[in-house]
């Protein structure tokens, strides 16, 4: 019985025959706005900005070896993503221009981990997984090179692991949100919202503290429930109609980039291939697809199992805060890849001093020498950030001043969602002495309530 019941599971969200179009409707709104994307940034100058100007990068742990390329090279790679962008957007020769987006993409963004944001880890996990999907299929330059790669349907899992993604994305932002400063002191939107009074209309009621509340448990809510109701076939139309109202909002009041036009897009997967068929002009044949999807295809034998352990990674990453006894808003600890987003408000001070301990003299460093403004920003509110800055020193010091074995503390201030000032790390401890690592941080110390 139970053998019957997970066959039946299985065939309904692996295996059963699904309309293509919205896989396709996904790789061309996909691949188009990632390389409008990209043709953006270069025009905002960001290139200089953040990958030709600073002397000094910061990395993800074990991603150290990444390094920035020339003036030459960051154009020729930022070229590369448009290009291949255009080409996954187009279909013509999917498979390679998948892998080169998703590649030269996340190579761009571990060359500095300061430029982290959610949607741009959102973006390499959904170039990931379109790696493994065939939404070159139809409506395609492969298809009008290559007639017998034509089709009209696909298994139902590769729909659904983009649906299970944005899922998860959508749920742990809700799960995020569920904290003290964001429900009962509607925290950071009590400090933002005021700012944004400027607004026609809207900006009116920002002086109030309740439109701050409601935005906040609206905000919780939406993450919590959205996908679930994009899933529902009575509340998908008007659960999308919320999308792009909820994110529509988010980019006229906030400055996040992508993100909103990324949402949008994406949660269109949620929409079944009936939606698209006139659009797409096809008829969708009941039963297309061969043994091959359902017994022993490659696909189902390797690629599906091994997605599905990239999904649980995608469940477990989020939660590996509580393995950490801090204040994840607080330490960061377990922050990052967990869809937390908007959650703080957070700004810092950073003071090294250097001392030679041969002679006893000692030097306040001047970070903007070192660091441009925003790294200096991000570097002064990140524990592993002022970790890394401080062995930066100890090389510099090193190599220009011959100083061997420096003496590396921080005066370091840090203020979170309205509370004063306080203390961020231990200014007793040699930075200089530790290394980074997955353990939790006891250098970082405890935040006041």
């Amino acid at each position: 019985m139970t053998s019957g019941f997970l066959e039946k599971i299985g065939w309904r969200f692996i295996d059963s025959p699904v309309g293509i179009a919205p896989l396709v409707r996904f790789r061309i709104l996909f691949g188009g706005l990632m390389m409008l994307g990209a043709i953006r940034f270069i025009e905002e100058g960001w290139v200089e900005k953040l990958y030709l100007e600073p002397r000094y990068f910061f990395k993800f742990y074990w991603f150290e070896w990444v390094r920035p390329f020339d003036e030459s090279g960051m154009y020729l790679l930022f070229f590369t993503i448009i290009g291949s962008a255009a080409m996954v957007m187009l279909g013509f020769l999917y498979r390679i221009a998948i892998i080169m987006f998703f590649v030269s993409f996340t190579y761009l963004e571990l060359i500095d981990a300061t430029n982290y944001l959610n949607h741009h880890y959102l973006v390499c996990v959904l170039a990931f997984l379109l790696i493994f999907l065939p939404a070159n299929k139809s409506h395609s330059v492969d298809v009008l090179l290559w007639k017998n790669l034509k089709a009209t349907q696909v298994p139902s899992w590769t729909i659904n692991i983009l649906i299970l993604q944005l899922t998860i994305v959508y749920t742990f932002a809700g799960i995020a949100k569920l904290n003290y400063d964001w429900i009962f002191h509607a925290m950071p939107l009590a400090v933002w919202l005021p700012e944004r009074q400027d607004l026609p209309i809207l900006g009116y009621f920002f002086q109030f503290k309740w439109v701050a509340f409601l935005m906040s448990w609206a905000g919780a809510f939406y993450d919590l429930t959205i996908a679930y109701f994009l899933m529902n076939t009575r509340t998908r139309p008007f659960a999308y109609f919320l999308v792009i109202i909820f994110h529509l909002m988010t980019w006229l009041l906030f400055n996040i980039g992508l993100f909103p036009w990324i949402m949008i897009v994406s949660t269109l997967i949620f929409f079944p291939s009936k939606s698209l068929e006139n659009n797409f002009n096809e008829k969708l044949s009941t039963v297309q697809l061969t043994a091959r999807w359902k017994v022993r295809s490659i696909k189902k034998q390797v690629i599906i199992p091994f997605l599905l352990v990239f999904m649980l990674l995608q469940i477990t990453i989020p939660l590996r805060h509580f393995l950490y006894p801090s204040n994840v808003f607080w330490s960061e600890e377990g922050y990052r890849f967990s869809w937390r987003v908007m959650l703080v408000e957070k700004s810092g001070q950073a003071t090294f001093t250097l001392r030679d301990p041969e002679t006893n003299r000692q030097t306040e460093i001047i970070n903007s020498r070192y660091l441009t403004a925003f790294q200096e920003k991000q570097m002064s509110i990140q524990p592993d950030f002022i970790l890394q800055f401080a062995h930066y020193l100890e090389y510099e010091y090193r190599r220009t001043h011959g100083i061997e074995n420096p003496i590396i503390t921080v005066d370091s201030h840090v203020a979170i969602n309205g509370r004063v000032s306080q203390q961020f790390i231990d200014p007793t401890v040699n930075l200089a002495e530790l290394k980074d690592s997955f353990f939790p941080k006891k250098w970082i110390l405890e935040i006041k309530k």
